[in-house]
């Protein structure tokens, strides 16, 4: 599904400020892998999904999706492969379209573009199946203007969005990390069920180390550009935060510990 294969990338080389983010990195991704990603500031886990989606592009080493070579393949030309959500729920959505417009701009992506406008009466009733299962109200307000939603209610429907065609590969940055608790939670449990549904592979960032253990099968842990910790399976179910931390020395990151 998806293999990186020996990547290295440096920022500001040959300046004071030079930073080697990801040194000598491999990692292989099964059909239908959830895979969560821990590691403190710094570490890589932001880059690394940055190259694949295609905003960077490595010094060295491949990507490859589904058997294709997609490491110089540029940021749109993927962008029919992958779905994504940011950190931040301004980003991935148009804020002064309608909630329906925004989704069908999604549904629509790499189809044929013709004369038709407007929103079908099929797709509006899709729309609404969709996000009633999120219990959120949603529903009922496919008109309003996404600018006007609550973050949750926001990244939600950028969830919807970047797997309404079901990409080989969704890839999520730290996607609860703006939100209430209560509404992180909510996100976390909506992504899942999405994943679980469709059987996508994913690859999903976090700083919450719990939040880590308890979704997904597989869990790596990265340092300084380089993985650090591979877990998946049966001892993944049976994973701790304590655990986490004796395989690995922390600094103390606070962030890392947070609920």
């Amino acid at each position: 599904m998806l293999e990186l294969k020996n990547l290295y990338k440096t920022f500001n080389a040959g300046t004071v400020n030079e930073k080697l983010a990801i040194e000598n990195l491999s990692l292989t991704l099964e059909d239908g892998d959830f895979v969560t990603v821990i590691g403190s500031n710094g570490s890589g886990k932001s880059t690394m999904l940055n190259l694949i989606a295609g905003v960077f592009v490595p010094d060295s080493g491949t990507i490859m999706l589904n058997d294709h070579n997609i490491t110089y393949l540029p940021e749109h030309k993927r962008a029919k492969y992958l779905g994504r959500v940011f950190q931040d729920p301004m980003m991935g959505t148009a804020a002064t379209m309608g909630i329906e417009e925004n989704l069908a701009l999604a549904n629509r992506r790499g189809m044929p573009r013709g004369l038709r406008t407007g929103i079908s009466h099929q797709e509006r009733e899709f729309f609404k199946e969709k996000l009633a299962a999120f219990d959120l109200g949603l529903e009922t307000r496919l008109s309003t203007k996404i600018g006007l939603l609550s973050g949750g209610q926001r990244q939600a429907i950028t969830l919807l969005m970047a797997s309404l065609q079901k990409p080989d590969l969704l890839l999520l940055d730290e996607h609860t990390a703006a939100l209430d608790p209560k509404t992180a939670e909510k996100v976390l449990q909506l992504t899942n069920e999405i994943v679980q549904e469709d059987n996508l592979t994913t690859l999903m960032v976090t700083h919450n180390m719990k939040n880590a253990i308890e979704y997904g099968n597989r869990l790596i842990m990265m340092d300084s550009g380089r993985i650090v910790v591979d877990i998946k399976g049966e001892e993944k179910k049976g994973l701790t935060v304590q655990d986490l931390l004796q395989k690995f020395e922390i600094d103390n990151d606070a962030m890392l510990l947070s609920d």
